[in-house]
């Protein structure tokens, strides 16, 4: 039997398995071709980007940490080492963009342009070059690694050059996005956070918010069509030189985006530990829309360590998929790994989500709903334990195969292959 008939085979297997169950296999590979996952631009370069040579990641409550050979130094690079990534995970997805990888002669580079006076064009090659490949582009406002931000605030600065200048920044920032959305037909999502905070206990916690609401509302001044673009806010627990207070809360931004018309985005690494962004869910979309979905992998803080297959990646990808809610959600990752294969990292991240949210699907949701109903929870839980060891596998390897991507640890050696041909020469 050949490799191919051997995971239809296992996968007729696991369709029957699964039909005992009560759950439809074809069904769940129907919805999960639904999800789109944008992918960081920012875990190939170590959040760099192209504003001016050998730029350096600088404050902004952020870090990236390692050296490992290979990142990508133009936007062609860069690219080159999505393309590869693409080429392995399953489904069509979308890239994040941040506004400091933007490109073009005599612009960004000898004589870069500076953030408040960006415009569209310096996104041509990255809107080609995503037509080209069917992928539909995100986009983000950089308020970090900047002069403007050297005091650790931005759109809450007492100094109103500061915030004139991040105000433009951003303002722009929307322009671009929406022009980026209208040519490829996909809306595309402006996601803002700022690293605005401080280090050690303030005094006034009331000002900086007052003035970041005042500069949130001139921003939206200008209203796009969601079918060009769709404004986020991102909230953060805490960042590195922010320890003790972070102007963006979560509370600040759940009452700006609700009252707004907002989109809010929950970042998986920014809050404490102890809580469930699979919890927040099914709260927040009944007063939201829509909602933006930021994955990571948070070890002892925020560190946006790539993302695995973990117990609070599937309590994510069961609310998604159980809730009823999968069309109003926005699945985003995001991770930054100087440490290893940065292609590699993109790659394990998609497939360690696009994995969850399949067994999702393939969850039994009707006979645990009913054991819930009746109240009989230990019939539920027991459901649940026995429930993890269903042939998610061979479904998994099925879908692969039927995308024409490796299944199973095959595309391993096409990443060590990129590395040994590609990476390693950029640092020779």
């Amino acid at each position: 039997m050949g490799n191919t008939q051997k995971i239809e085979h296992a996968y007729e297997m696991a369709k029957d398995i699964y039909a005992q169950w009560g759950v439809d296999v074809d069904e769940a590979l129907r919805r999960i071709e639904l999800i789109s996952i944008s992918l960081p631009c920012w875990q190939g370069d170590d959040v760099i980007g192209f504003e001016k040579p050998n730029a350096q990641l600088t404050r902004g409550g952020i870090q990236v940490t390692g050296d490992y050979p290979g990142r990508a130094r133009t936007a062609d690079e860069l690219r080159m080492d999505l393309d590869m990534a693409f080429s392995l995970i399953p489904g069509s997805h979308r890239l994040n963009l941040h506004s400091m990888y933007g490109e073009g002669e005599g612009e960004f580079g000898n004589d870069p342009v500076d953030r408040d006076i960006l415009e569209y064009d310096h996104y041509k090659g990255w809107v080609e070059w995503a037509d080209q490949k069917n992928i539909k582009l995100d986009f983000n406002a950089t308020c970090f690694s900047h002069p403007m931000a050297a005091s650790g605030f931005t759109l809450s600065s007492k100094s109103a050059e500061i915030r004139t200048f991040w105000i433009e920044h951003v303002k722009r920032c929307r322009a671009i996005s929406f022009q980026i959305g209208r040519e490829l037909g996909s809306p595309c999502i402006h996601n803002l956070w700022i690293p605005d905070g401080m280090k050690d206990i303030p005094v006034d916690r009331r000002t900086p918010r007052f003035l970041l609401k005042e500069s949130l509302d001139e921003i939206f001044t200008v209203e796009y069509p969601n079918s060009g673009m769709k404004d986020s806010l991102e909230s953060k627990l805490f960042g590195i030189g922010s320890e003790s207070y972070v102007v963006g809360s979560h509370e600040f931004y759940l009452g700006y985006a609700q009252s707004r018309d907002k989109m809010l985005c929950l970042d998986a690494g920014h809050f404490h530990p102890t809580e469930s962004l699979a919890d927040k869910i099914s709260a927040i979309l009944l007063f939201f829309e829509e909602l933006l979905l930021h994955l990571s992998r948070g070890i002892r803080w925020d560190s946006d360590h790539p993302v695995i297959q973990r117990d609070d990646l599937q309590d994510i990808a069961n609310e998604i998929i159980q809730s009823g809610q999968m069309d109003r959600i926005h699945v985003a990752l995001d991770f930054f790994d100087a440490s290893m294969n940065r292609v590699g990292a993109w790659v394990i991240s998609a497939r360690a989500t696009l994995k969850s949210i399949l067994s999702a699907l393939l969850q039994p949701w009707e006979k645990l709903q009913a054991h819930e109903n009746e109240g009989n929870f230990f019939a539920r839980l027991a459901l649940m334990e026995e429930s993890k060891t269903l042939p998610i596998g061979a479904v998994w390897d099925y879908y692969c195969s039927k995308k024409g991507v490796p299944h199973r640890d095959l595309w391993i050696q096409d990443i060590m292959r990129y590395e040994s041909e590609i990476l390693k020469k950029r640092s020779e």
